[in-house]
């Protein structure tokens, strides 16, 4: 789920929700239309099975509501440092149109291809779940000792307007969970957005929560303030901290933050969090300024710095280019960061039109050789004139960068019947961009056979790790004619063919 505070038309980012409205929209998958896989990519593998919520009658805030049965959309997943064939994936499943989805499920392997269910409990729709209509926002990392840390937002719509911060943990590979945790919980008019988690890759039984906390009182055109969260645990999720603020926006109205997310230099030990810096005009209806920006802490958590600007968010409505009407719903303002473990580079991927003159998003890339203070100017990792959306990152253990993303390569000029979308696969030898490989590993589906919320939507996210020799990714992909089946999540370990060192 995502809220950002801007109807359009935008001048800065784009977004799904306006201020009246106060929706909290998402779409759900598109459909593999008559392309087959790529030959020379591996083949992806289905860890979406059945439908665990099928029969639950939880959630309907009116009678326009919809439910989009079958539906798995937003995926992230966290492989086992010890074990890279240890794999767990999370998933919303069965999406609403109005926001949130009836309840979170994991997906989890030992062997890398076997998948099977589990359900997060994380909505009343999950067995022994929380007691929350919905939920949204699927996370998951796992630390050194194994832990599997999953989180999520448990949302409430007709007994109240409570948004939740919900954290578990799992020992056994995600099979089971436990230690379920609201780590924080607020009542309009703040509302708990777009939470990530990470557990720290050197400091067993440490991870880490943060999200974006928004205040507009009262709801509509007045002071809006969205300063970033931070929950921490230190003994494998059985507790955590109370929440507290660590980046702040109360020096300038109408600021809000949005896409925190950290990583963590495995030979330091030190943390970054990334985020999207975006403040409006007092009547919130236009973007003046939108930047990334970084904070760090070398203790743990305990202390931050001060921020740093890492890029422009140059992003803008994310749209059919042969129908500017219909609207999708992907990544735009949400930063993918990622730290080589030999050099401690830092690298950042996002959506941004810089190269297109602002006529569409492109997949960019910046990166930084010291510990975040510079940034050089943004790389053009996506292909020239197509537009693409949602860049996740990783860097294997040669320090090859990785970056997944959707495009439209295959989209016909005058077609507005149908958006043939591709998932495709970038690796950049030590982060260069002259030594740039791509290939397709994904089939080629109509992203508008997904449901419409607000916009088509296959995830405001989706997901890439390191897997040792190379990287694993998880995404949406969509089933042509399949009204109650429209997506499915498929994950594969590629190799990056970075070079030996």
């Amino acid at each position: 789920m995502r809220r950002v505070f801007l109807p359009p038309p935008l001048t800065a980012v784009s977004t799904a929700v306006t201020t009246s409205a106060l929706l909290l929209v998402t779409v759900t998958g598109a459909t593999p239309a008559a392309a087959d896989r790529n030959p020379d990519s591996t083949p992806l593998v289905k860890v979406s099975q059945g439908d665990p919520y099928a029969h639950c009658t939880i959630g309907a805030i009116s009678p326009e509501s919809t439910v989009y049965p079958g539906t798995e959309v937003e995926p992230y997943l966290s492989v086992d440092p010890r074990d890279p064939k240890r794999v767990v994936t999370v998933y919303q499943q069965d999406r609403w149109n109005d926001g949130a989805a009836r309840g979170l499920v994991a997906s989890w392997t030992t062997d890398g291809h076997s998948f099977h269910r589990s359900t997060l409990p994380f909505s009343l729709c999950a067995p022994g779940g929380a007691d929350y209509e919905r939920a949204s926002d699927p996370w998951v990392s796992t630390g050194p000792d194994g832990t599997v840390y999953a989180s999520g937002e448990g949302v409430d719509f007709t007994r109240s307007t409570r948004s939740a911060l919900l954290a578990a943990t799992s020992h056994d590979g995600g099979r089971t969970w436990q230690n379920l945790t609201t780590t924080h919980v607020d009542e309009q008019p703040f509302f708990n957005d777009k939470p990530s988690i990470t557990a720290d890759p050197i400091r067993q039984g440490t991870a880490y929560q943060v999200w974006d906390r928004l205040h507009n009182d009262p709801p509509g055109p007045s002071s809006l303030d969205g300063p970033g969260y931070i929950s921490l645990t230190r003994d494998g999720g059985r507790t955590w901290s109370e929440a507290r603020r660590f980046v702040d926006t109360g020096a300038v109205p109408n600021t809000q933050t949005i896409g925190h997310a950290i990583v963590v230099d495995r030979h330091t030990g030190t943390l970054y969090d990334f985020y999207d810096r975006i403040t409006y005009t007092d009547d919130l209806s236009t973007v003046t300024e939108a930047r990334y920006e970084v904070v760090t802490s070398t203790d743990a958590g305990e202390t931050w710095s001060a921020p740093a600007t890492v890029a422009r968010d140059t992003s803008v409505p994310e749209v059919d280019p042969n129908d500017p009407t219909k609207l999708l719903r992907a990544a735009a303002t949400l930063p993918s960061p990622a730290v080589d473990p030999k050099s401690g580079a830092l690298y950042m991927a996002y959506e941004g039109s810089d190269f297109s003159g602002g006529r569409f998003d492109s997949v960019q890339l910046v990166r930084s050789t010291d510990g975040g203070r510079t940034w050089g100017t943004p790389e053009l990792i996506s292909p020239e004139d197509v537009p693409a959306f949602s860049p996740s990152i990783a860097v294997d253990e040669r320090g090859t960068v990785a970056l997944t993303y959707y495009d439209l390569r295959f989209l016909e000029p005058g077609d507005t019947t149908t958006l043939p979308t591709a998932y495709q696969l970038a690796t950049l030898p030590h982060g260069n961009p002259e030594l740039r490989t791509e290939r397709r590993i994904s089939r080629v589906f109509d992203w508008l056979q997904a449901p419409y919320a607000g916009g088509y939507f296959l995830g405001d996210y989706q997901g890439l790790v390191a897997d040792g020799k190379g990287v694993r990714a998880v995404l949406t992909e969509t089933n042509s004619d399949a009204p109650q089946n429209r997506t499915d999540v498929y994950t594969s370990s590629l190799r990056t063919h970075g070079p030996t060192p």
